[in-house]
């Protein structure tokens, strides 16, 4: 799209292989995007959590991998800070991006040593609430600080007095070609002894133990008591694995749910539109979204949300015109837009209307938007230093 002749991008993620959390996704388009924009320059991408068994063939061949992930915690805090710093004096690179806070410190080094300037994307929870003096400083000096969200960016304002200029938007993006408008899989319904008549509400999250007082499904649960009442034949889907599974189990035996209530456990990329497309309604109503590619994903299969209005989930849900938000620490509010959404009475129409939700979906959060979005991002910083 430009000339990218000499342009050298140092990219500063946690890791992109393997793991797939928000930050690894958005981190990966980043990369896949730049590298569309700019297929003449030089990348380094520096990979902490990542092992150098990775072998990534989807990359331009110019693109330099560095892997930390074999070495122990602190062999990797010391050798991968060396090796940027290092590698940094003698390249020069164009631009620093890190898409963790806790790695911008390494931007701050070069910017102090060779006055090159560098990104920060920051996401949600991770720099709310941000004390550390060390970070508030790496933020500051950064010449773009990147939100992933509008609440995230107003919660920066506010909490650290940033110049409201160099605070930016880029939303996260999702594979559009992946998650699409269908009927209930077959295939589900009879794995799960399920009529394609019974309503189904589903979640996708990871179920770690920090996260999970946090994420809403404890809530959703809780809801699904009053819900039952309603419809009786209701079933719910929790999709993801992690530590918190015990207590989660726990919570539905004492509420009595096993018998409609499925904890999948991890499933594959290539399986969860199915999922997405088996529900009569998507709920996660968080507290510590950033912003949540899985409303995207859901909204692309044409699929009623229910999300919280206490963090960044209002983005991809268009402040409500295309989703529920709901207070997510109010169960008898969840159950009530649960079932009204179930049952066909919720006010806003616009959720019943699959193809519509996804079009406006794409309008604003395909690829393509993430895209040109960063380029006009790129061009700005790069052309301002010439």
């Amino acid at each position: 799209m430009t000339n990218d002749y000499q342009k050298h991008f140092y990219l500063i993620f946690p890791n992109i292989f393997g793991f797939k959390g928000g930050i690894q996704v958005y981190s990966t388009f980043l990369l896949t995007a730049l590298q569309q924009l700019y297929p003449e320059a030089d990348y380094d991408i520096f990979l902490k959590y990542d092992s150098p068994t990775t072998k990534p063939t989807q990359f331009l061949s110019q693109t330099q991998f560095h892997y930390f992930g074999h070495l122990t915690r602190w062999m990797q805090n010391l050798l991968m800070t060396l090796k940027i710093v290092i590698l940094g004096l003698s390249q020069k690179p164009s631009l620093i991006i890190s898409t963790y806070i806790n790695y911008g410190i390494l931007g701050y080094i070069l910017y102090c040593f060779i006055g090159k300037k560098y990104w920060i994307v920051v996401h949600g929870d991770e720099v709310w609430n941000l004390k550390g003096k060390l970070d508030q400083q790496v933020l500051k000096s950064a010449e773009k600080v990147i939100a992933v969200s509008h609440y995230t960016r107003q919660r920066l304002l506010k909490e650290q007095g940033l110049n409201p200029a160099k605070v930016m938007v880029l939303p996260n993006t999702f594979d559009a070609q992946q998650f699409k408008i269908a009927d209930k899989p077959p295939h589900l319904l009879k794995r799960y002894g399920l009529s394609p008549q019974q309503p189904i509400i589903l979640t996708v999250s990871r179920l770690g133990k920090t996260a999970a007082p946090h994420k809403g499904y404890y809530q959703v649960l809780q809801a699904l008591v009053q819900v039952r009442q309603q419809f009786p034949d209701v079933h719910y889907f929790i999709v993801g694995k992690g530590d918190a599974r015990p207590q989660i189990e726990s919570l539905i035996q004492q509420l009595d749910l096993k018998s409609c209530v499925t904890l999948t456990g991890f499933v594959p990329d290539e399986e969860l539109c199915s999922y997405y497309n088996l529900c009569n309604v998507f709920a996660l109503p968080s507290t510590i979204e950033g912003f949540g590619i899985v409303y995207l994903e859901a909204l692309a299969c044409g699929k009623p949300v229910l999300a919280g209005n206490l963090d960044g989930a209002a983005d991809p849900l268009a402040q409500g015109k295309l989703g529920c938000l709901v207070n997510p620490q109010d169960v008898d509010a969840i159950a009530e837009n649960l079932i009204q959404i179930l049952n066909g009475s919720y006010a806003n129409i616009v959720l019943y209307q699959p193809t519509l939700l996804r079009t406006k979906t794409l309008e604003k959060f395909d690829f393509s938007q993430f895209k040109n979005r960063l380029f006009t991002l790129v061009e700005s910083s790069i052309n301002s230093s010439l």
